[in-house]
């Protein structure tokens, strides 16, 4: 199993690509804002730990090759050229062909159907180009909107694992979203 795509991926409306020390601004510009990062495990960022990240090779990655590895992508608007947020895909084991989904956006680009976007081709990379058999994203219950965009993926609410973590100084409800690789192909038309 293996991960190399060609960059950037265009997808309708916009262009995924690699993440680099160039994207500090753009990025902390949604990373240090409350509202994006109330259920993502870190608090607001300053630009400097934007830029240590940016610095940190695992955080800029461009290919997969062995499980416990994720690839961070840059959401960039073909019609502005502005990056709005990020995607993510993680490969958490390879006897079980699984991993993992995500995304944040910048507040001024909710609702426009980004993230949906996005996060379609990070299930297709999972599936088609690397092969996973099952992808689960995980979210607050608090968090509706991202509930909605998983939905509408198609992915299925497999858990509620009522109050599991302490998180951000409340229990925290974690709802789990899943898909398989054969749900993928009866969703995307065979491929």
């Amino acid at each position: 199993m293996h991960l190399s795509p060609s960059y950037p991926i265009e997808t309708e409306r916009l262009l995924l690509r690699p993440l680099s020390p160039d994207d500090v601004d753009a990025a902390h510009a949604y990373m240090s804002r409350p509202e994006v990062t109330a259920y993502t495990p870190y608090e607001p960022r300053s630009r400097e730990e934007v830029a240590a990240r940016f610095a940190d090779p695992k955080f800029t990655r461009t290919t997969l090759d062995a499980e416990g590895q994720f690839v961070f992508l840059g959401i960039v608007v073909k019609e502005t050229g502005q990056l709005v947020g990020d995607a993510l895909l993680a490969w958490h084991s390879e006897l079980h062909r699984s991993g993992e989904v995500g995304y944040q956006l910048h507040p001024d680009h909710w609702g426009r159907g980004y993230a949906t976007e996005a996060a379609r081709e990070m299930l297709r990379l999972g599936f088609e180009d690397l092969g996973l058999r099952r992808i689960v994203a995980r979210i607050d219950e608090d968090n509706p909107g991202s509930a909605a965009v998983l939905r509408r993926l198609g992915m299925r609410q497999e858990a509620v694992l009522v109050e599991n973590e302490w998180f951000k100084g409340r229990w925290s409800t974690e709802v789990i979203f899943a898909m398989l690789d054969r749900e993928w192909r009866d969703l995307s038309g065979g491929a």
